[in-house]
């Protein structure tokens, strides 16, 4: 391939690729717009893409007014850690266990666990509100964390990395007289780290993002987590305040950022390793 057919074809990829991130990145550019300028400017037409003059008051009132989003952004916060921290634990164990441990009926109760992945989260809303109130658990954050803790992926996932790895490791543990339980967290729990790191990216951003389980399991504003704070800026009116939302909204994407740039390269290395492309 000749040198002016390369970059011909670096053109003919580049060039539509450029249109998907920009088409992409319009609406968050709009968001950081409409924070930094007064209400009457969000929906001038044409549109005003950068702001004159800057008014960052909407970011001091978010943080420090009366509806400031810091203490929903603890609560989710603790939401979030609880849910991956429990789903990590739950879904290494089952996906260890129905990968490597041999027991009556284990493949037929892996594709029965699989199989209620095909119920749609929303049917479930109204169960979950009847059980949880007969436990007294009802408008409580615990509401929120347990049923995070126990998802069908991410036992499919650690299920598929520990199915990958070698049976030699646990067979030469098991040799020295190892148990079951120090072959699972000497062996190929250290292994399962890239895999671990992608799965709490996933739970952590799933949970942070929830807004139809908080809106159904929580009624009192006091524990309302950040997606559901956001609908508290309003005008005199009682319309939503454009200027505050968008940025109580910027503000509510930088822990995502964070834990993506963070985790990013074991992310990419776990999808690798699971199958995933």
């Amino acid at each position: 391939m000749t040198r002016h057919s390369t970059t011909r074809s670096k053109w003919v990829w580049g060039i539509p690729l450029w249109i998907l991130a920009i088409a992409f990145l319009a609406p968050f550019a709009w968001m950081i717009s409409t924070a930094l300028k007064p209400d009457v400017d969000a929906y001038k037409i044409p549109m005003q893409w950068i702001p004159h003059p800057f008014q960052w008051d909407n970011f001091s009132t978010v943080l420090s007014g009366a509806t400031s989003v810091l203490p929903a952004f603890g609560r989710s916060v603790f939401v979030a850690v609880l849910r991956v921290a429990g789903e990590l634990i739950t879904a290494t164990m089952a996906g260890y266990a129905f990968a490597r441990m041999s027991f009556r009926g284990r493949d037929k109760l892996f594709l029965l666990y699989l199989a209620t992945a095909i119920i749609p989260a929303q049917l479930l809303l109204v169960p979950r509100f009847i059980y949880f109130q007969k436990l007294g658990l009802y408008d409580t954050l615990w509401a929120l964390i347990l049923p995070g803790m126990f998802t069908v992926l991410g036992t499919f996932l650690m299920r598929q990395f520990f199915v990958s790895q070698p049976s030699e490791f646990a067979e030469a543990a098991r040799m020295d007289g190892a148990n079951e339980w120090r072959v699972f967290t000497r062996i190929y729990l250290p292994l399962a780290t890239p895999v671990m790191s992608a799965l709490g990216i996933l739970a952590f951003v799933w949970s942070w993002n929830d807004y139809e389980t908080p809106l159904v399991l929580i009624s009192n504003p006091d524990r309302y987590t950040l997606p559901l704070s956001l609908t508290n800026f309003v005008d005199e009116q009682g319309q939503i305040a454009p200027g505050l939302t968008m940025a109580a909204s910027v503000i509510s994407i930088v822990p995502v950022l964070l834990v993506f740039v963070v985790l990013q390269r074991r992310f990419i290395a776990a999808m690798t390793h699971t199958g995933i492309k």
